[in-house]
């Protein structure tokens, strides 16, 4: 009887969730809806096709909800190799936008495999750490054939060149590592090979050094380099404490380049205000916090570095967006979760959460035979 109990998902998580996704959808069809015009003839254009990818994404949610999260450690070879596989494709075969080839694009549908290898990296690596076990321990055995593994996929992503993205996947690898038990000396070794790799990668291109130096000081620039981050900032500064009202952005009106996908945040800002913005931090912090209590609470050691993993991919590209927005990062073209404008970044973050509710459900099916249906 108790075999069969099936585990209640946490219904907190749900509910953050949906509520990202449906407030995201507000935001894309007001930052978007002057370009619609401009350039679709309709100022619903963007947030229909977003409407699309919303549907999809949850509904990939919750089937992925209602898979035992096990299951995922028998696929994680499988998903790696596709995932690696395509990023080669993206490669030879993918499309160029903006002197970027990140793209598969297949009726009118952007496709970025790169968001979708975030995911089969976090699976391939809390499966094999999680075999690992104590042997992780140890750097010739354990540490150095992961890392030249994730050293590959972090090669080709960095040739598309995606170095925002580069970064999330070593902080990801890093979390489930330091998780699993990697002795600490060797994340010291690491870091002393690694930072200047990172150092000579953000150096290396006119490009980026020309983010660094708007980073700075954007006024040096202000019609080049440093005009994105000066027009968000213009607009985070006009929404004052409570914002203009929603759908009554300036800066949306071609000002602010970018306005529904990555800088949408500064939108949000116009239009909300400081209170809008600290509200919405608050429900992104809130549905990091069930995510770190679902996979804390696994049993599982796979469990508790999946779940890890899944939280700090969507809390590190939380903290690269707001602070590229802001002026305290660089920017570094990473989509806020859940909430701006892309496909493949809303499917993913919907198919991950999918995942930690899987993991919540789990747990409350241990707690349930473990206590009694009476159990809270």
């Amino acid at each position: 009887m108790n075999g069969k109990i099936r585990g209640r998902p946490d219904f907190l998580l749900l509910f953050l969730t949906i509520l990202l996704v449906g407030f995201g959808l507000v935001m894309i069809f007001s930052a978007s809806s002057p370009m619609g015009m401009i350039k679709h003839n309709s100022p619903w254009h963007y947030v229909m096709k977003q409407g699309v990818f919303a549907l999809i994404g949850l509904f990939v949610m919750f089937i992925f909800m209602g898979i035992p999260f096990s299951w995922w450690k028998k696929t994680a070879p499988t998903l790696l190799l596709c995932s690696i596989l395509a990023l080669v494709l993206v490669l030879i075969g993918g499309t160029n936008i903006n002197g970027a080839r990140r793209w598969f694009v297949l009726g009118g549908v952007n496709l970025q495999p790169a968001e979708f290898t975030k995911l089969s990296i976090i699976v391939y690596l809390s499966a094999l750490v999680s075999r690992k076990g104590d042997h992780i321990r140890n750097f010739q055995r354990g540490l150095l054939p992961i890392m030249m593994m994730i050293g590959i996929i972090l090669l080709l992503v960095m040739k598309q060149p995606d170095f925002g993205t580069v970064l999330i996947l070593f902080f990801i690898a890093v979390t489930i590592l330091f998780i699993g038990g990697v002795d600490l000396r060797h994340f010291l070794i690491l870091s002393l090979v690694m930072i200047p790799i990172f150092v000579y990668l953000a150096l290396s291109k006119s490009y980026r050094l020309q983010r660094i130096s708007s980073f700075l000081n954007p006024l040096d620039s202000p019609e080049d380099s440093g005009y994105q981050l000066i027009q968000s900032l213009y607009a985070l500064g006009h929404g004052g404490l409570t914002g203009t009202g929603i759908g009554q952005s300036v800066q949306k009106l071609f000002y602010l380049p970018e306005a529904h996908t990555d800088f949408i945040f500064a939108v949000i800002g116009e239009e909300f205000g400081f209170v809008g913005t600290l509200l919405l931090m608050i429900v992104f912090f809130l549905f990091i916090w069930r995510g770190f209590i679902a996979a804390i609470r696994s049993s599982d050691p796979f469990g508790v570095m999946l779940g890890m993993g899944i939280v700090m991919m969507i809390f590190i590209q939380f903290l690269l967006n707001i602070g590229a927005v802001t002026g305290s990062l660089p920017i570094t073209g990473v989509p806020l979760p859940f909430i701006s404008y892309g496909g493949s970044s809303l499917i993913l973050c919907l198919a991950s959460t999918g995942i930690l509710l899987s993991i919540s459900r789990d747990n409350n099916k241990k707690r349930q035979e473990k206590y009694g249906n009476s159990t809270k």
